[in-house]
């Protein structure tokens, strides 16, 4: 079987969690690469006494997790590989994967190191250690996996953190892997200079040789910016992330014909704005300049945008007013369920804000919007597309609890182009959104945009991401540039571009595809859902080789 490997940089350990729980029932084989935040944590096994003090002290959060061992901690200068893959249905299958894993990272630390320092296990404790003949061996390298069994099929999850150059202090704060007379130690710290990227590189090498060849090798592109803001952050992103902002589209340059919108003011057009406008209403549709406003207002349809109209984030992409929010409006879920009522609509689309300055993040609200339609008229579905929350399970919970008909959060473009487009996501975090929300028994939606500089390849690897944590429905369509302060247009894409990409999509295994240049995330929405039945909790093929 084939590896997929993910390079995705800094990453929560709930949303790389729950990325896991998405990815393990999946047909292919994964390597999730990345690096956590301060953070401690305990295995099943774990004694709550080798907890000295509080992680606190050094900005590390608490968690309990379900590996197998003890007590250890992760921070930043601390490569992090997540292996999901299939092993023999066997007993003896689970030491062996174990022992890959860490004949790995021996390989490392042994090459980086030289044969002065001897790298090996030590009996009886599990991960990888250095001096292993001294008096005192040194754990650089944790070990802590689990086994499930999906579908008759034999899958692991969690693997191995191995210390670069991690500030040593987090491990004073434990009792590491509950051995209280072996020090812990890291590469730096051992003498080696080589960088986290570097020893990643090293290590996703020596793993493929040992679990199966690379399918595909797609890194999050990390963007340090350390100058101020002078005006040109978006360009300094974009070049960042291998985008040449001057070799892209003129913002005068001429729309194909594809791209050209008649404008249709038919009578059901002044109708559904009159609602809107008697009942003090905002919709994406104004708020965003979408190119389909004339035919879904003529049709009836319209997505009515919560929390207010001005968002806590500055997207690349996006049209919506940043300047500082307002308070929320309790009356507002009530008045979209009027407007939903009065319209006589069967599917109702909701979307958001991005309100990082709530303790919710707005999560609230959007569920009682939820709760106000379906009082008001029960028969209507309810579709919501929703930011990304900042990862935080209690806020999305406030929202799945809500049960809405379809649940979107938009992946907007690739991974490489994340931090360029989207600096306050996350690509880790959104498929953890989503992946946490089909694990829920929703109908899960996202969205891509063709145009920022991606290629076509890139959309595709982000399709099977897409499919693999269980979204049924994806959008595709043209970015088009809103402003000269926006993200510039790298290609207006034929619409054969987007034909074939819902062809890719739905081989993929995505129920529903809307692909087009004119499609956006609510285009069409009614039929989505219809077309998108849920997704059985079986295995999901994603065009894995091998």
């Amino acid at each position: 079987m084939a590896l997929r490997v993910r390079r995705l940089g800094r990453v929560d350990f709930d949303e790389a969690y729950d990325l896991q729980r998405a990815l393990v029932r999946d047909e292919a084989d994964w390597l999730l690469v990345l690096e956590h935040p301060p953070t401690v944590t305990l295995g099943r096994r774990a004694d709550p006494s080798h907890v000295l003090r509080s992680p606190d002290e050094l900005g590390a959060r608490l968690i309990a997790t379900d590996r197998g061992g003890d007590v250890t901690a992760h921070g930043p200068g601390q490569v992090v590989v997540y292996a999901i893959v299939t092993i023999d249905d066997d007993p003896a299958a689970i030491p062996a994967h174990a022992h890959r894993l860490e004949d790995a990272a021996i390989e490392v630390v042994e090459g980086l190191l030289g044969h002065s320092t001897t790298v090996g296990r030590l009996e009886g404790h599990p991960g990888v250690w250095v001096d292993v003949d001294g008096e005192r061996p040194a754990k650089i390298c944790a070990l802590g996996i689990r086994t499930e069994r999906v579908d008759g099929v034999k899958r692991t999850l969690h693997g191995i953190a191995l210390n670069v150059d991690i500030d040593l202090r987090i491990f004073d704060t434990i009792v590491p892997c509950g051995i209280a007379d072996r020090p812990v130690t890291s590469l730096a710290a051992r003498g080696a200079t080589v960088t986290t990227r570097e020893v990643e590189d090293r290590l996703v090498e020596a793993l493929a040789r040992r679990l199966g060849p690379m399918f595909d090798d797609v890194s999050v592109h990390p963007v340090t910016i350390g100058e101020p803001d002078t005006g040109r952050m978006l360009e300094r992103r974009l070049r960042a992330a291998g985008q040449d902002p001057s070799a892209a589209l003129p913002l005068a340059t001429r729309k194909p014909a594809w791209l050209r919108i008649p404008v249709r003011r038919e009578d059901s057009f002044a109708a559904t704005r009159s609602v809107v406008a008697d009942l003090g209403l905002v919709t994406v549709c104004e708020e965003a300049g979408c190119p389909n406003i004339f035919e879904c207002w003529s049709q009836g349809t319209a997505t009515f945008m919560v929390n207010g109209e001005r968002c806590t984030r500055a997207c690349a992409f996006c049209l919506i007013d940043t300047r500082k929010p307002e308070a929320l409006d309790a009356s507002e879920p009530e008045r979209v369920a009027e407007a939903v009522a009065t319209m006589g609509l069967s599917h109702a689309v909701v979307t958001c804000v991005a309100r990082d300055d709530l303790a919710d993040g707005g999560a609230g609200a959007i569920a009682e919007t939820i709760r106000a339609i379906r009082r008001r008229r029960p028969a209507t579905t309810v579709e919501v597309l929703i930011s990304d929350l900042k990862g935080r399970r209690e806020d999305l919970d406030l929202i799945i609890d809500a049960k809405p008909d379809v649940l979107n959060h938009n992946l907007e473009t690739v991974a490489r182009l994340q931090r360029a487009i989207r600096p306050s996501a996350g690509y880790a975090r959104s498929l953890g959104v989503l992946a946490r929300s089909a694990s829920a028994g929703l109908v899960t939606k996202s969205g891509l945009m063709v145009g920022l500089g991606e290629t076509d390849d890139e959309i595709e690897t982000a399709l099977g991401d897409l499919a693999a944590v269980g979204v049924q429905i994806v959008t595709i369509g043209q970015y088009l540039r809103p402003t000269e302060a926006h993200a510039p247009v790298a290609r207006y894409a034929d619409p054969e571009v987007f034909d074939r990409l819902a062809a890719t999509g739905r081989a993929l295994g995505l129920a529903h595809v809307q692909s087009s240049p004119l499609t956006r995330s609510s285009y069409h929405a009614r039929e989505a859902a219809d077309a998108a039945s849920a997704v059985p909790v079986t295995m999901r093929k994603v065009g894995a080789q091998g």
